[in-house]
């Protein structure tokens, strides 16, 4: 298996479940409404802000595996859309579900030389550094979640 499949096989798992830490995005969000997702407590970023914030990612760099430009910031990363029904947000969780196995597809054509050559221009590292944040970045916030929903239902 090339390192880009293992790559992009580490983030299936992390968002589509069945890897070794047996917690994953979208086991862990089954069962959160939206109304539980939009609450923001103790002055941490709601579910569907981390949510979409971690999708954000995944579509940015997307663009780029696809051959566009890199046209995404740090500061838009929070721009989450207003939820205010459950339609709205498992239609948040499908489109990123779809996104992240387009992701990974993407992901594992790349070659070990293109791994290593610089993203998006230079600047940003190389495309490796990439995909190893977003599987480091997800599970960061996955983390964050299962504890924002634990501290939600225990009140």
């Amino acid at each position: 298996m090339r390192t880009s499949e293992h790559l992009a096989k580490h983030c299936k798992e992390v968002f589509l479940g069945g890897n070794w830490t047996a917690v994953n995005l979208k086991d862990t969000l089954a069962d959160v409404s939206w109304q539980e997702a939009t609450i923001q407590t103790n002055g941490f970023n709601s579910i569907t802000t981390l949510t979409w914030h971690m999708g954000y990612y995944i579509s940015q760099v997307l663009k780029v595996l696809q051959g566009g430009p890199l046209e995404g910031s740090d500061e838009l990363s929070f721009n989450t859309p207003s939820i205010n029904s459950s339609e709205e947000w498992d239609e948040l969780l499908t489109n990123l579900w779809k996104e992240v196995e387009i992701f990974a597809l993407e992901v594992s054509k790349r070659t070990d030389e293109q791994l290593f050559e610089d993203f998006a221009g230079g600047g940003y590292g190389n495309l490796y550094r990439q995909l190893a944040g977003i599987n480091e970045h997800t599970h960061y916030h996955l983390g964050q979640i299962v504890l924002i929903k634990r501290l939600l239902r225990s009140v």
